[in-house]
């Protein structure tokens, strides 16, 4: 009889365990060809084919990670994974190997957003608006606005004449495609992004627009007349600008905007990082690099502050589109937001377009799980500070407040952004809510969530073309234009109760708290 080492990884070690009805089962191993963790493979006794079994693998690297995709195939209903409540899986990931990279908080703490609620409804003395039939103006800025005393205006016979020029502002929807890179994500699921984002503008008439993310573009959209739905990001890494640059002669319109990503709220202070796995020869071709595991650098060389960022990137970034095109800057909320955004609004090259703060509660399942989950800052109090110290100073909407970070967590993503808009922000931004509608099965619970492996099953966050074809483009197009039409009826629904046809921007007197603490630190009227 071998020994026993308790240092061995068992079944029971891990955090799924795969369940099998072998009275069901036909043994045709779809099970085990679908499993992109290779978690589970059929194993034949001396019985031969009679004696076939279903094994897991009892393997860190082959752990199986629930997202379900055996059960999809499986037609004799014989096989599905189990959530292992006794598994010792963080600890053991940790073990020997490198920092535990991939899967959503674990933490779960109650979100800000669902303790506050539109409290202001408008009745006799106020009528509320048809929702239905009244004109609603849902326009959010994309540039830096300015104040009427600094317009360089003066008096032609009846008219108003500019005498010099201003800075370039976008009215686009207030809600936002966040970055997500060629890379991180498959060709089908950006172009099914890119599709959705298209169909928006050209059919349904909503402008909204797309984020890059920090990687570059393909040759034919820089050359395409849809580069004006896109905004195009520039990150410490510098990935793929060399190809936008060169593109620049033959560029026929510009793009939306230009967003300059110093941090992100999934993983602050850390810079992003593409496996090797997921560098593809396209990817090598756009980025302009080998194939190589990528990463980005955490901060840009030789600048020692954001305002000092602001001064030079946002002058070289401007220059190169020729002043026509905003120029935002994106950060992780944090304690220092407010000092931030104040030493932008005291620019006196009026050059920022804009202030996207990205909270604690945002990302995918590729980040580091302590960064997910213990480094940050949750963005609702972070949007409302920056603000009011804009009120204090007389400066509000000058610079536009752009708001991501779990918007949409819990499915219900126009009533989050009516209420951060409520609070101060001009907009939303969405990305994770863009992957789920394509078919992403990871969740909050540790299901999946393995964006970082490139073994995505759901063909989402991989470049291995045999997953990457599960992916219908056209269905998953369909399924975000459908969100943000639903998305649109909602924020008109919540417009109209409270009497505003066009954004509540600051409007914090429309929303109440169902929590004394939340009230206080936010300024808003208390509800028991």
């Amino acid at each position: 009889m071998a020994s026993v080492s308790v240092q061995d990884v068992s079944r029971n070690d891990l955090p799924w365990l795969v369940e099998w009805r072998q009275d069901k089962c036909v043994l045709c191993g779809m099970c085990a060809a679908v499993c992109t963790a290779d978690a589970i493979c059929f194993t034949a006794s001396r019985g031969g084919v009679r004696g076939a079994a279903l094994r897991q693998r009892a393997e860190i690297s082959h752990a199986c990670t629930g997202c379900g995709m055996c059960t999809k195939v499986c037609q004799q209903d014989a096989v599905r994974p189990v959530r292992n409540p006794d598994n010792r899986f963080p600890l053991l990931a940790r073990a020997g190997g490198p920092l535990k990279r991939g899967g959503r908080s674990n933490l779960n703490p109650p979100r800000t957003l669902d303790k506050l609620v539109v409290g202001r409804i408008s009745q006799m003395t106020d009528p509320a608006l048809d929702s239905e039939r009244h004109t609603f103006d849902l326009r959010a800025p994309l540039g830096r606005v300015l104040p009427v005393q600094d317009l360089p205006l003066r008096v032609e016979g009846d008219s108003l004449a500019l005498t010099a020029p201003t800075p370039p502002v976008r009215w686009i929807y207030p809600l936002l495609f966040s970055d997500m890179s060629i890379g991180a994500l498959s060709t089908r699921a950006w172009e099914a992004i890119a599709l959705a984002c298209a169909y928006l503008n050209e059919q349904c008439r909503l402008p909204v627009r797309m984020c890059s993310g920090e990687g570059g573009l393909p040759g034919r959209l820089l050359e395409s007349e849809h580069l004006k739905y896109m905004i195009v990001q520039i990150a410490s890494g510098h990935f793929g600008w060399n190809r936008i640059l060169r593109a620049l002669p033959r560029m026929k319109t510009d793009p939306a905007g230009v967003l300059i990503k110093i941090g992100q709220g999934a993983k602050p202070g850390d810079g992003g990082l593409l496996p090797a796995a997921k560098v593809a020869p396209h990817i090598q071709s756009i980025r302009g690099v080998p194939r190589a595991t990528l990463h980005s650098p955490a901060n840009h060389q030789g600048l020692y502050s954001i305002e000092e960022a602001v001064q030079k990137m946002h002058l070289s970034c401007n220059a190169a589109f020729g002043f026509r095109v905003p120029v935002a800057i994106k950060c992780a909320a944090s304690a220092t937001s407010v000092a931030v955004y104040n030493n932008l609004l005291r620019d006196p090259y009026n050059i920022c377009g804009g202030f996207f703060l990205d909270g604690i509660q945002g990302g995918t399942g590729a980040a580091n799980e302590v960064s997910l989950e213990h480094t940050g800052h949750p963005i609702v109090s972070k949007v409302r500070d920056c603000y009011r110290a804009a009120l204090l100073q007389g400066r509000q909407g000058q610079i536009p407040l752009w708001a991501g970070g779990g918007v949409g967590q819990t499915g219900h993503a126009a009533a989050d952004a009516f209420k951060l808009i409520c609070l101060g922000a001009n907009g939303v931004l969405v990305g994770r809510l863009l992957i789920q509608l394509l078919g992403c099965v990871g969740n909050e619970h540790g299901r999946c969530n393995a964006c970082n492996t490139g073994r995505c099953p759901a063909g989402i966050c991989t470049q291995d073309m045999r997953l990457v074809r599960r992916l219908d483009v056209d269905r998953g197009a369909q399924a975000i234009v459908d969100y943000m039409l639903a998305f649109d009826a909602e924020l008109r629904k919540l417009l109209a109760p409270v009497g505003n046809s066009s954004l509540p921007v600051g409007r914090a007197d429309a929303l109440v708290a169902t929590d004394k603490a939340v009230a206080d630190a936010l300024g808003v009227t208390y509800a028991c």
